[in-house]
C-alpha cells in the first residue's frame, strides 16, 4: 500500500490516474495524456512510482537504442494503508483532500478545454446529495455502492467503452 504523501503528489496522482482502467503505457504515451508534465519530470516520477511498486514494467524493448518500457499500474498498491490514514492528522487529511479536489478539478478543466464539450451526452455531472442513514444501513450502502462499481471495473475495452472517471466523496454532514 501507498502511503498518502507518495500517492496524493499531484503529478504521481496524475500518473497512475492515467492508468486507471487497468491501461497500459509506455512513458510516451503517458507524456500524450499528461503533456503539461514536463518529460524529466514524469520520469523522475515513473520511477518513483515504479520503485515504489506503483508501477510494474510489464514490456521492455528498444528503441533507437534506448529501452521503452511499458508499465501497468498494480491497483493493489495504489491505494492509502489504513494504518497510514488512521496515523494522519486533520492537517494531513486536509492536504490529501486538498490533492485529491485539486486533481479533480484539473480533470474538469481539460474536459472543458477538449472543445467540443456537450455535458449531456458525454454523461457529466455533478451534484450532492444527503443521505439520512444510521451506522447499520451507511455501511450496506457502502457494499452496495462498492458492488456496483466492483463489477464495472471488470470491463475492458473493446472500441465501443468510452474511458469515464469516477469520483465518490463520503462526508458525514452536520
Amino acid at each position: 500500500m501507498a502511503s498518502a504523501d507518495l500517492l496524493l503528489h499531484p503529478v504521481r496522482l496524475r500518473v497512475v490516474q492515467a492508468f486507471l482502467g487497468d491501461r497500459v503505457l509506455t512513458t510516451a504515451e503517458l507524456h500524450e495524456l499528461l503533456p503539461d508534465v514536463p518529460t524529466a519530470t514524469l520520469y523522475r516520477h515513473v520511477a518513483t512510482l515504479t520503485d515504489a511498486g506503483l508501477l510494474t514494467v510489464v514490456a521492455e524493448r528498444r528503441v533507437r537504442g534506448a529501452a521503452e518500457r511499458t508499465y501497468r499500474l498494480v491497483l493493489e498498491a495504489a491505494s492509502v494503508a489504513p494504518a497510514d490514514t488512521a496515523g494522519m492528522t486533520a492537517a494531513d487529511h486536509g492536504r490529501a483532500f486538498t490533492s485529491f479536489v485539486g486533481a479533480l478539478l484539473a480533470d474538469f478543466g481539460r474536459y472543458l478545454d477538449r472543445g467540443d464539450v456537450d455535458p449531456a451526452r458525454d454523461g457529466v455531472g455533478y451534484r450532492q446529495a444527503a443521505l439520512w442513514l444510521d451506522d447499520e444501513e451507511f455501511a450496506a450502502f457502502l457494499v452496495d455502492l462498492r458492488n456496483v462499481v466492483g463489477r464495472r471495473l471488470e470491463l475492458q475495452p473493446d472500441g465501443q467503452r468510452r474511458r469515464r472517471l469516477v469520483s465518490t466523496v463520503l462526508v458525514p454532514g452536520d
